[in-house]
C-alpha cells in the first residue's frame, strides 16, 4: 500500500504536464433549461449526490463501526453536489471546476479510507485517508493548469481500489463491498463517454452526462447498504 501511494505521488510530481487550457472544451450536449435553471438536466440531477450523502451521513449515527474515511465519504456526496451545480450553471467557465473537484476529492479519500480500513487495518485506513485527501485536495487546485496530478490521483486511486477489492475483508470489518461502489464508478465513466450519443437514443430524453451524476450517486448504495441497522424491530404480537 505504501509503495503504491509512493509511485503514484512520484507520478503525478514528475510525470508530463497536461495544460488544463487545452483540455477544457465544454461539450455537454443537454443545454436546456427548466424553471429558469440553465441545463437543467446536468445541474439538477447533482441532487442525487445531496440525497445520499443525507442518507449516509444519518444512516452513519446509529453505527459505532463504520469503516474509517466513511463520514468524509459522505460529505464529500454533499460537496459534490454543490461544487457540479455550481460548475453545471456555467461549464463555459472553467475556474468553476476547482469546486467540482474538490468535492469529489474528498469523497474519492472517504472512499479510499473505507477500502484500506476493510481490507488491510483501521490504521492503514486512517494513513490512505489523510494522504488521499491532501493528495486529492492539492491536485484539484494545481489542474486549473496542470491536470496531470489530478489524473494520476483520480485512475491511480481507482486503480489502487480496484487492487483492494479483490482482497478478502480483514477480520471484524463491516462488509463493504467495494465492487459495487467501483461497478457504479465505471458505468458513470462510460456514460459521460457516451454523452451525446445516450441524448440522440433517448429521444432527448436524458443525456449521458445527467445518467453519469446519477450513477456516479448510486455508488455510495454499496456502502448505505452495509450499514443498515443490525437490530431488528419487535413484532407487536
Amino acid at each position: 500500500m505504501t509503495i503504491a501511494i509512493f509511485v503514484l505521488a512520484l507520478a503525478a510530481l514528475f510525470a508530463p504536464a497536461l495544460p488544463a487550457a487545452g483540455w477544457h472544451i465544454p461539450h455537454f450536449v443537454d443545454t436546456r433549461a427548466w424553471l429558469g435553471v440553465p441545463n437543467a438536466g446536468d445541474v439538477l440531477s447533482n441532487l442525487a449526490f445531496l440525497a445520499m450523502g443525507v442518507w449516509g451521513s444519518e444512516r452513519l449515527r446509529a453505527r459505532k463501526d463504520a469503516p474509517v474515511g466513511t463520514s468524509w465519504f459522505f460529505v464529500g456526496l454533499i460537496l459534490t453536489c454543490l461544487g457540479s451545480g455550481f460548475y453545471h450553471l456555467d461549464p463555459d467557465m472553467p475556474q468553476r471546476l476547482v469546486a467540482d473537484r474538490l468535492g469529489m476529492a474528498v469523497a474519492f479519500a472517504g472512499f479510499l479510507g473505507i477500502a484500506a480500513s476493510e481490507r488491510i487495518s483501521v490504521r492503514a485506513g486512517e494513513a490512505v485517508l489523510v494522504l488521499m485527501m491532501v493528495a486529492g485536495l492539492l491536485a484539484a487546485w494545481v489542474a486549473r493548469e496542470n491536470l496531470t496530478p489530478w489524473v494520476v490521483v483520480q485512475f491511480g486511486g481507482m486503480a489502487l481500489a480496484v487492487g483492494l477489492a479483490l482482497t478478502r475483508s480483514r477480520p471484524g470489518a463491516l462488509g463493504v463491498p467495494l465492487g459495487g461502489v467501483i461497478v457504479f464508478y465505471v458505468l458513470a465513466k462510460l456514460f459521460e463517454l457516451g454523452d451525446a450519443t445516450i441524448f440522440e437514443a433517448t429521444g432527448h430524453i436524458v443525456s449521458g452526462h445527467t445518467l453519469k451524476h446519477l450513477s456516479a450517486a448510486l455508488a455510495a448504495w454499496p456502502v448505505i447498504r452495509a450499514l443498515r441497522p443490525t437490530g431488528s424491530v419487535p413484532s407487536p404480537h
